[in-house]
């Protein structure tokens, strides 16, 4: 397993008390496998310094407004790419059945493309493996990371942190495409909700404990996609 990798899936996930508890088994671990950079293990510790030291329900409202009511700053990969699209569906059939060929158990109530179960599967690849997976949504990881600089967030230090990993240069066409997307202010209500009713199917926050996101197999058929058959069934 690499550690690294379930470490920053854990401090992309929704704040909880639990993950403010163990900030320090989370640096020890990175400091530990060495996987990171100085430079990037620093800045991520701080940021895991942050969440910890920081009031609970202010560190899960930023969350919130970040990655939740932002579309531009979605922890779901192919939203940036396929938006609510039928390609967005078979992206997810076929990264579904990359964590079940790995042996990754995904729960329902989790979409295969958000972003802390991705990296939860690239801890259980080999090193080579995880950076060749990771290379794919680099031109994504880079984006996020642009973005979220622009907001003075310290969440950048992750996908700073991916795109170092990863090793490979994005795609500057995919790249300049996601730059000029048009970049929504949370603040304004009324243009959140044109944005999020311009999509087909609504996805709740990213929040695995609390979110009421539907379920991958109800998403898919809203996308006209054959759904998956259970593991023991697969041909």
């Amino acid at each position: 397993m690499i550690a690294t990798y379930k470490v920053l899936s854990a401090v992309l996930s929704y704040p909880t008390a639990e993950l403010q508890a163990a900030a320090l088994e989370l640096e020890t671990a990175l400091d530990a496998e060495q996987l990171l950079s100085p430079p990037d293990r620093t800045a991520v510790g701080a940021l895991i310094g942050e969440i910890a030291s920081g009031d609970l329900v202010d560190m899960q409202s930023r969350y919130v407004e970040l990655f939740d009511r932002t579309c531009s700053l979605s922890l779901h990969l192919f939203e940036h790419v396929h938006g609510e699209s039928r390609d967005r569906g078979q992206a997810m059939v076929s990264l579904l059945e990359r964590y079940h060929d790995a042996g990754l158990d995904v729960e329902a109530r989790e979409l295969p493309d958000f972003i802390p179960l991705f990296l939860e599967f690239l801890a259980t690849r080999t090193r080579s493996e995880a950076r060749a997976d990771l290379a794919e949504p680099v031109h994504i990881l880079v984006a996020l990371a642009e973005r979220l600089r622009k907001r003075d967030s310290n969440y950048a230090s992750v996908f700073e942190a991916l795109s170092a990993l990863s090793q490979a240069r994005p795609d500057q066409a995919a790249l300049e495409q996601l730059r000029g997307m048009k970049i929504e202010d949370p603040a304004n209500l009324a243009q959140l909700d044109r944005a999020w009713e311009e999509a087909e199917v609504r996805f709740g926050p990213g929040d695995a404990a609390t979110d009421s996101c539907p379920r991958v197999q109800s998403i898919l058929r809203a996308m006209d996609v054959a759904p998956i058959p259970p593991q023991g069934d697969r041909r």
